[in-house]
């Protein structure tokens, strides 16, 4: 008679047990179903909205709530039935959409709008840092906000701003669009249609800055028939923009001396020089002064200041000013003027981007992974993650890559 065995443990594996520890780490990531708030835009003119109903229907259809408040999308002629039958929440009560996991906005929020938020919550909207107060940081630090300035996010590369990028496009198309208006008699212009035809002489347009923004200028304008003219401060980005366009154009480097007597013979300048800390440069009042009656300017660049000296901000509802006989056309939101193709193309960059968020497990995890995304990040649960934002308010901030070594 054999020996009696040692009755056996029961052992019970769990059902990850005999995962790998990287699928393990993927299991633990469930993915988290969100409520999204888009309210109503309430700066004056800002036109856009953020979730188009396309982006809406995305969303909803993996397992989110967004919640849409009542005409936010009007002004981009997207109705609340739209919004509806894609499968958002139409709601009256503010307190729905700025009670929801992420608030996504196109202008930064206004104190009132701070204060309705909950906090520890997610915010996502443009920062517009050149206009604002210390009061604005402060506000969102007390509401414990993670804050996202879309105007900062980059690609997984870090390398391509999306949202930026799409903005200066329409930007781009739509200035030359703009400065026929206002060549033609409709506005009060000489008379002129922007382009050419057999007989007359082209339109002679300037653009400046090789940017997204002066690539679409130029090519919109050679669309029409225009003779253009190219500066910019890099030969690189000229031999790109021409490999671009697909065409030879004239290209200059900026030299005041060229640059001046372009601009005599110019019936259309569009300033589009990208923000640069190092290199501030403006067209001088002078080659303005020289420019031909009846010109017209249109500067893209408000936003960081203006691409020339007699530059002044101006508005949707008046967009102009005349200034040594030339016209000025200095609207900082020019994608407002388009709001409709504007939403669309912020929609198609936060409908995915809101799903990777989900789908990662939540925002802790796509800041930690995607170091694009992380760029775009100034405040993190309450704390300032930007020094130059810290440098300018005179705030502390704390190295994001560093709070999150304790995630």
């Amino acid at each position: 008679m054999k020996g009696s065995s040692k009755p056996r443990k029961n052992i019970t594996l769990s059902q990850n047990a005999l995962l790998p520890k990287e699928e393990m780490l993927e299991v633990a990531r469930e993915k988290k179903r969100l409520t999204i708030g888009v309210p109503l835009e309430r700066e004056n003119l800002e036109n856009r909205v953020a979730l188009a109903p396309h982006a809406v229907e995305l969303l909803v259809g993996n397992g989110h709530t967004v919640y849409i408040q009542s005409t936010a999308g009007d002004s981009a002629n997207f109705s609340d039935i739209e919004y509806s039958e894609a499968g958002g929440s139409i709601t009256e009560d503010v307190k729905d959409i700025y009670n929801s996991d992420i608030v996504i906005k196109v202008a930064p929020p206004t104190q009132e709008e701070i204060s309705l938020m909950k906090g520890s919550q997610i915010l996502i909207s443009s920062l517009l840092i050149g206009t604002q107060e210390p009061e604005y940081i402060k506000a969102l630090i007390e509401k414990k906000i993670t804050a996202i300035a879309f105007e900062y996010l980059r690609d997984r590369e870090n390398k391509f701003c999306p949202v930026t990028e799409s903005m200066s496009e329409i930007s781009g198309a739509a200035s030359i669009l703009i400065a026929a208006e206002y060549l033609s008699n409709a506005n009060r212009g000489k008379g002129e249609m922007l382009g050419g035809i057999a007989g007359i002489n082209p339109t002679d347009v300037v653009v400046l800055g090789a940017s997204s923004a002066g690539e679409c200028a130029a090519r919109t304008a050679l669309g029409l028939g225009a003779i253009v003219r190219v500066f910019d401060h890099s030969i690189y980005k000229l031999r790109e923009l021409q490999y671009k366009l697909g065409q030879p154009i004239y290209t200059s480097i900026i030299q005041p001396r060229v640059l001046h007597k372009a601009l005599k013979i110019a019936d259309v300048v569009i300033g589009a020089l990208p923000f640069s800390e190092e290199s501030r440069f403006k067209v001088s009042l002078d080659s303005i002064m020289q420019m031909k009656p009846n010109s017209v300017i249109v500067d893209i660049g408000m936003d960081h200041g203006g691409c020339f000296e007699t530059s002044e901000v101006t508005t949707l509802e008046a967009p102009t000013f005349k200034k040594f006989n030339v016209i000025h056309y200095c609207v900082p939101n020019i994608p407002s003027r388009v709001s409709r193709t504007a939403s669309y193309a912020l929609s198609n960059i936060f409908g995915p981007l809101l799903i990777d968020i989900a789908e990662m497990g939540g925002i802790n995890h796509i800041i930690s992974e995607n170091i694009g995304f992380r760029n775009g990040v100034y405040l993190y649960n309450g704390i300032l993650t930007k020094e130059a934002i810290g440098r300018k308010f005179g705030l502390p901030s704390r190295d994001i890559d560093l709070l999150l070594a304790a995630f």
